[in-house]
């Protein structure tokens, strides 16, 4: 696995996969044209628990009508100003899926496959919620 990353400003770059995707990525501090590299990280979290949570549930013939989620990272304030603690929330629209199942799954997905958080510091705390929305 390999990006590449290009200069387009002091405070602008753009990343490039081996297949060609770009992502662009800014450090100012207003007038946000795309994410900071922190908010990256938390984008992946977030992102790389969902593909999971989702074949979960599919693989469990339940319904999944939408599927949204949230990170939220505190960091610390002395540099390097790492992340302390990373909550993770997920809103699941399902008739049929119950919160049992949907923290099981979650759980899983966060904790033993996301590849993204067990690569993150482990003295950081990552939590995790959920809310289901009845179609």
């Amino acid at each position: 696995m390999k990006v590449t990353l290009e200069y387009k400003s002091d405070q602008e770059y753009r990343s490039i996969n081996e297949s060609g995707n770009v992502v662009d990525i800014d450090m100012f501090p207003e007038n946000k044209q795309a994410q900071s590299p922190t908010q990256l990280l938390l984008s992946g979290v977030v992102a790389c628990a969902a593909v999971d949570i989702v074949s979960m549930i599919k693989k469990k013939r339940k319904t999944l009508v939408d599927f949204k989620g949230s990170a939220e990272g505190e960091r610390r304030d002395e540099h390097p100003r790492k992340f302390v603690n990373i909550h993770i929330h997920y809103d699941l629209t399902s008739p049929d899926l119950t919160d049992e199942e949907a923290e099981k799954i979650i759980q899983l997905a966060v904790v033993k496959y996301c590849s993204v958080a067990a690569s993150l510091d482990s003295e950081m705390k990552i939590t995790h919620g959920h809310s289901i929305i009845r179609p």
